[in-house]
């Protein structure tokens, strides 16, 4: 309804294929909170992540939510808490906040500030109806909570949070897995006390909710399990949208792909192979590939591997040189139309088989 006062996160559990019980289980930790915090259970809302299929906790997670409401602060390190308490297969903490003026020179001083977590099964495709445009191993789920103190109607902020989502959490991947749970939220509460947002006021906003979500979404990847290296995929003269989003998911999917990234081998090979069998109208005589620095895209900044669907006379060694860093861009130009997509993608490592590879000792390990 665009309404709502506070959030409760569980982490370690999923609480997903859990029938009924599942669900009278979140109904009752939103209650729970609405209860401590004097609020409506309507006013709450759940997020959960961790293993797929089991119940939840009920008992700890009842004395969790009473112990946890004492707690409540406002200082920085409370938010940093709470990005280590969603933690699961993270390795670290992911937040960040940013502040701006809304209404000119003399205006309001706004802030925005979000958490998030997510390191494998990371792959998210959300929208408004959530169709897609132990001693094992946690499961793992894709989370970003938002908050504001700006002044902004909920219609406004969906549609904000909407383009920031494409652009951002939309645009990641690290193992092609999308979770059961993954979840953005935005919630303002007008302390700022701005006027309400004109045309000049709501782009401020926007970019500012823009580079939030794209830092966190970012973030999840370099914090990606088992990762060495994250790889900026930029597709440019798609014949449409679809097609360059469906050309740089192929890339940025392939095991084939993902692996040569992590022995630094700059095989495009498997790149014009993925491109070739992806959904994208891809003609191979036209196809360019080539690597650059992070955000470069300067023709004197590209090292190409293939021009017009040929090889270039680009040294093996200055391929290797290319592709050695933690991070690089590759670019991917169809020249067939006008259409662009960046995709944030991983590499595949050992560790990451490793982490994944479920515990025989443990039956929970079948959850993830």
């Amino acid at each position: 309804k665009g309404n709502a006062q506070a959030v409760v996160i569980n982490s370690g559990n999923a609480n997903a294929c859990t029938g009924p019980r599942g669900l009278k289980d979140a109904h009752e930790m939103a209650a729970l909170l609405a209860d401590e915090l004097l609020l409506k259970p309507t006013d709450v809302l759940v997020g959960s992540t961790g293993r797929i299929g089991l119940p939840l906790p009920m008992p700890n997670i009842r004395a969790g939510i009473r112990e946890i409401v004492k707690e409540l602060d406002d200082a920085p390190s409370a938010a940093h808490h709470a990005a280590e308490a969603i933690m699961t297969s993270d390795t670290r903490a992911k937040e960040i906040a940013v502040e701006f003026k809304l209404g000119g020179k003399n205006g309001q001083t706004v802030r925005l500030g979000g958490i998030g977590k997510g390191s494998g099964m990371i792959q998210p495709g959300m929208s408004p109806t959530g169709a897609r445009p132990a001693s094992a191993p946690l499961h793992a789920t894709m989370l970003a909570y938002l908050t504001t103190d700006a002044k902004v109607d909920a219609r406004t902020l969906r549609t904000c949070l909407r383009e920031a989502v494409a652009a951002s959490f939309n645009c990641i991947t690290i193992d092609g897995d999308m979770s059961t749970n993954d979840t953005v939220l935005i919630l303002a509460n007008g302390l700022a006390g701005n006027k309400k947002l004109n045309t000049r006021d709501l782009k401020i906003f926007q970019v500012a909710l823009n580079h939030v979500c794209l830092e966190l979404a970012k973030m999840m990847v370099r914090d990606g399990e088992g990762i060495s290296r994250m790889v900026t995929v930029r597709v440019k003269g798609a014949k449409t949208a679809a097609d360059a989003d469906a050309a740089a998911r192929a890339v940025g999917n392939s095991a084939l792909v993902k692996t040569s990234w992590h022995g630094g081998d700059p095989n495009w090979g498997r790149i014009i192979d993925a491109l070739g069998y992806s959904p994208a109208k891809v003609i191979e005589e036209k196809v360019d590939i080539a690597y650059s620095k992070p955000g470069a895209s300067g023709a004197k900044a590209l090292v190409h591997s293939l021009k017009k669907g040929r090889p270039t006379k680009a040294t093996f060694k200055t391929l290797c040189a290319a592709v050695a860093p933690t991070e690089f861009d590759l670019h991917i130009n169809l020249n067939l139309g006008k259409s662009t997509a960046t995709l944030y993608a991983a590499d595949l490592t050992e560790d990451y088989v490793d982490y994944n590879k479920g515990d025989i000792t443990n039956p929970a390990s079948l959850g993830g």
